[in-house]
């Protein structure tokens, strides 16, 4: 794939004035008529900015944060002020950590240990992954053991320890203190409404945290590059130094750029234990008998659920973003793998609670578990919650609790849907694709996908789809698909309108099939009849986005709101830079895309 060339970023003159879509209305804004914001959000985030002084934390990094300004008093995911203060600690070490490992790299020092946990210790902090304080305050403890351990290494290469503003710290000796010093120091990035140089930090940080969140996943598999970890350790240091607004812009695209490396190992992890996907019909009713239900995204925790329930007499359901792992050869291989059960992460309350089985939440998107399921539910990997059974690699204990409840009664056809369309299987089909372009029954492809949330605006993309043409085809990814990905759209010859490519893990193939499909008709990205509407709600989105602002992609519609920690200033560049936009309605933004 031949990258697009990027330009260097331009850094913002003046405020220019963006308003955020307001929170409690569907109504549409428009991009060209943005005025400033008059909600209050100054006056808030300005108490905020330096500490918690009359507040109980400060967040605002996933699009659901309160009033679509900051989380002040508790997280709208369920995030206590405690968890928040542990969040923010584990943050600081990492950031030490961090300036450390930089250093350290500089003399050739390069320790994996360290690499694994810098990625680890961002990831607990992303939106629905830990709530768990204990194993929070064990992380914390853990990055000032490594933070030592490498002062030492780097004094023995004949080198010295970086100045830094948090030098002194050192985590408490229990958790009731540890909180309190977390409230001490504060958030990570103290963040003005009005400045665009802490507005850029905190992208720059949040982008990261997905970047983590993959390279994670991808370690776990074997695949790392140390170019991964270098970018995001000299982020994370620059953080601690002083740094003007244009090398923060530039720290935004290599941000793009060490996730585009990140989601690519990612891929290759996957493809490589489990095969290339392939278009694999997953009914989405049960059938009798007894059953556990994963959710999350890790294949490896998947794959481990599969061999310990072999031969138990228990099926296997996804949830969430499991469903694409349906279309991986040597995961359907196993005949106990069998369907897919509800819908996206948000609806977790009402559908877990009807589930007659075990259930086993992995890697993230956990919401407080209800008193109807909370005794049936386990947490694996990065996932945490007070109270709830903790499973580190052993599955034996949920396969007794499915074996122990009573199990689907009757099977129940509610249909299916198809998966697996990777970059492989959609590339192998490229001819069919270029056939239809050049013949007129082709006339746009839509990337439609995402995360998902609760907000009722996200009835847009539902929306947007049943309104686009039959000569248009959809490629979807991630959760945002539950928006539409049951409806029937028919085909374009023998090619289906709507192709899955995937987890928000799989982000990667459709940035590969964007290049071969440009490639193929000898122009660029933005030359494409593409259009990107991409739906946002925690820190791997933002990484995704970086990475397309990476590769110069423009006209990327976003929503169903824009970022709250994004400042007016950047917004515009944004919008001047790449002409980002925010979402509207399904109609007036059709017309745009398409024309007429």
């Amino acid at each position: 794939m031949t990258q697009t060339q990027v330009q260097p970023l331009r850094s913002p003159a003046g405020r220019s004035p963006i308003r955020r879509q307001d929170t409690s209305s569907n109504e549409p804004k428009d991009h060209n008529n943005l005025q400033p914001d008059s909600s209050g959000a100054v006056s808030i985030l300005a108490s905020t900015a330096t500490g918690r002084v009359g507040f109980f934390l400060f967040c605002n990094q996933c699009e659901q944060t309160a009033r679509g300004i900051a989380c002040t008093t508790g997280g709208v995911c369920g995030k206590s002020p405690d968890v928040a203060a542990l969040q923010d600690l584990l943050i600081h070490g990492v950031k030490e950590l961090s300036a450390l490992a930089v250093a350290a790299r500089e003399l050739g020092v390069v320790d994996a240990e360290v690499n694994r946990f810098v990625c680890e210790g961002l990831f607990l902090t992303v939106t629905n992954v830990s709530f768990d304080p204990e194993r929070l305050g064990e992380s914390v403890h853990r990055a000032a053991e490594l933070t030592a351990a490498l002062k030492d290494r780097l004094a023995q290469a004949g080198g010295k320890a970086p100045p830094s503003k948090s030098a002194a710290f050192r985590p408490a000796g229990d958790l009731a203190a540890m909180v309190e010093q977390g409230q001490a120091l504060g958030p990570p990035v103290a963040y003005d409404p009005g400045c665009d140089t802490s507005s850029l930090q905190l992208t720059t940080l949040y982008g990261y945290k997905g970047v983590a969140a993959y390279a994670y996943h991808a370690s776990l598999l074997g695949e790392e590059d140390d170019a991964v970890y270098a970018s995001m350790q000299g982020a994370l240091a620059q953080l601690l130094s002083e740094a003007d607004e244009q090398r923060w812009l530039q720290l935004l695209l290599e941000c793009g750029k060490a996730n585009l490396l990140a989601m690519e190992l990612l891929d290759r992890g996957h493809t490589g234990r489990y095969g290339h996907p392939v278009p694999t019909r997953v009914p989405l009713g049960p059938k009798q008998g007894k059953c556990i239900l994963v959710s999350g995204h890790d294949l490896l925790d998947l794959e481990a659920v599969l061999q310990a329930t072999a031969d138990k007499g228990v099926d296997v359901y996804t949830h969430g973003e499991m469903l694409p792992a349906h279309g991986y050869p040597r995961l359907k291989a196993y005949p106990h793998f069998y369907g897919h059960y509800g819908t996206a992460w948000h609806n977790q309350a009402r559908e877990f609670a009807g589930f007659p089985g075990a259930i086993i939440m992995t890697t993230n998107c956990i919401q407080k578990p209800r008193p109807a399921y909370a005794g049936n539910i386990f947490t694996s990997g990065p996932v945490g919650w007070p109270g709830i059974p903790h499973l580190h690699g052993d599955f034996s204990p949920a396969v007794q609790k499915a074996l122990a409840m009573p199990g689907f009664s009757a099977a129940e056809d509610r249909g299916s849907v198809t998966v697996g369309f990777g970059h492989r299987t959609v590339l192998a089909r490229a001819g069919q694709v270029l056939e239809a372009i050049r013949a007129g029954r082709l006339k746009h492809i839509f990337l439609v996908g995402g995360c998902d949330g609760a907000r009722e605006s996200r009835s847009y993309y539902s929306s947007l789809v049943s309104r686009l043409p039959g000569d248009a085809l959809v490629l979807t990814l991630a959760c945002g698909k539950y928006r539409f990905f049951d409806q029937d759209l028919g085909t374009i010859g023998e090619l289906p309108r709507l192709l899955d490519i995937g987890q928000c893990n799989d982000a990667f193939s459709a940035v590969r099939i964007a290049g071969a499909l440009a490639e193929a008709l000898d122009c660029g990205i933005n030359d494409l009849p593409l259009s990107l509407v991409v739906s946002w709600y925690e820190q791997k989105a933002v990484g995704v986005l970086l990475t397309l602002l990476y590769l110069g992609v423009r006209n990327i519609h976003l929503g169903p709101t824009l970022p709250a920690f994004v400042s007016p200033g950047v917004l515009r560049m944004l919008a001047d830079e790449f002409n980002l936009r925010p979402i509207t309605s399904p109609e007036q933004d059709l017309a745009a895309m398409i024309g007429g």
